[in-house]
């Protein structure tokens, strides 16, 4: 029998009980592997850059979220699989102990893969046995910690792409993740001009409420004030961005912000990450390349352009005598009639810095730590991605990366003031 699909689990889970939970927690660790399924084991222990992770160790953070947080604490008797994987496979939470850094995860060739594989299929073993024991007590308890934990693990999924692809860019034979497997944005038809959609203004509420999943950083639901605004219909696009460097936006310093003109002078940046030029030697081509999980592709002038900084987003903004959306516009927006592409093509960043709502208290527990002390420093990004897992997204979702990052499947839309 099939594992169901993340929607179907999700809504099963929703409605309550702990085989359902069961089912969601074997489905969303069996796609973990899938898309790791792809990549040699050499591929699974590179780390590109010191703000991606490798695989394997994607594989064994995971792992280690359930076993530190779940078992650890709520399974009587629970011996660590390996006391030494706890500081190896940490990420940056405090109240769980040292942890090995960031920078140097690419150097953990041991534990070899695997053995991140038997430690994946001995923690899964043990929460399913956790579902099963655990008392009423116990599984109010546990419950949400594991459902925590899945949606963590869905995130690392898109970062396991982002990261891969980063890597392979990094090959100059550029090669595929995976040429028939990988996510596609290739649309149906040609894109049409951009229109403007006119905005909820006033009073407007935001943020999550209900029972259904939700970060931390989500609530509390509020209210907000905005003004007219209008947004646009659908996302830019390649051709346009394409239009943008033809005119000599990246040569254009008052367009700029003044951090990210810096960086397009320090980095030399003349396209979006991944973009190749005519000349390039990896790729020579007559006209623009774009390098994605299915290897060097033409470009397509239609499909929404990624992998994008904010400073780039906000610069293309500028030329085309607009702006980016709040968050809170953004949000208060999503559902409205003629709006395209607000979920699963790619994230959009906002003119919003990543900031506490009013009221915003974080959970209890060792996850206090996973969003909020995060809140400065970060743009907020809204939507999805092609990489993002299914059932994953939802209109309060809120990313959030520096404005430098330019390696996952960033994106924009634009915005006006003003009403139609």
């Amino acid at each position: 029998m099939p594992p169901p699909s993340a929607a179907a689990a999700q809504d099963s889970l929703r409605a309550g009980g702990r085989a359902p939970l069961a089912a969601r927690f074997a489905q969303v660790r069996a796609h973990t592997l899938a898309l790791a399924a792809p990549l040699s084991p050499e591929d699974q222990c590179v780390q590109s850059m010191p703000d991606a992770s490798p695989t394997k160790w994607h594989l064994a953070h995971t792992t280690w979220f359930f076993e530190a947080v779940v078992l650890a604490a709520h399974r009587p008797g629970y011996q660590p699989y390996d006391p030494r994987w706890f500081h190896l496979f940490n990420s940056y939470y405090e109240a769980l102990g040292q942890r090995h850094p960031r920078a140097q995860r690419g150097l953990l060739t041991r534990p070899s893969l695997d053995e991140v594989h038997a430690y994946r299929r001995h923690v899964e073993a043990q929460v399913h046995a956790l579902v099963e024991e655990a008392d009423e007590a116990a599984w109010r308890a546990v419950e949400p910690l594991l459902e925590l934990g899945l949606h963590h693990e869905q995130q690392h999924q898109e970062l396991l792409l982002t990261d891969i692809l980063h890597a392979l860019s990094c090959n100059p034979l550029l090669p595929a993740y995976a040429r028939n497997e990988a996510p596609s944005l290739r649309l149906a038809a040609p894109q049409a001009p951009l229109r403007w959609i006119t905005g909820p203004e006033g009073a407007v509420e935001i943020g999550h409420a209900g029972e259904a999943f939700a970060f931390d950083n989500e609530t509390p639901r509020h209210r907000t004030w905005l003004q007219p605004y209008r947004i646009a219909d659908r996302l830019v696009s390649c051709g346009d961005f394409a239009d943008f460097i033809a005119d000599g936006g990246y040569r254009q310093p008052a367009l700029w912000l003044s951090d990210g003109w810096a960086m397009v002078q320090a980095q030399q940046w003349r396209a979006p990450a991944y973009w190749i030029a005519p000349d390039d030697f990896r790729a020579p081509a007559a006209g623009w390349q774009v390098f994605g999980l299915r290897g060097v592709q033409p470009l397509d002038r239609d499909a929404p352009v990624m992998q994008l900084s904010f400073y780039e987003a906000a610069a293309y903004a500028e030329w085309a005598g607009a702006r980016l959306p709040t968050e809170q516009e953004w949000e208060a927006a999503y559902g409205l009639p003629g709006l395209q592409q607000m979920t699963g093509q790619a994230w959009q960043w906002t003119r919003s810095s990543y900031d506490p709502y009013p009221g915003f208290r974080p959970w209890r527990g060792a996850v206090a730590e996973y969003n909020g002390k995060f809140m400065v420093g970060q743009i907020v990004l809204r939507g999805s991605s092609l990489a993002t897992p299914e059932g994953h997204a939802r209109p309060t979702y809120r990313n959030f990366f520096p404005p430098a990052a330019r390696w996952q499947f960033s994106g924009l839309r634009l915005a006006r003031d003003g009403a139609c």
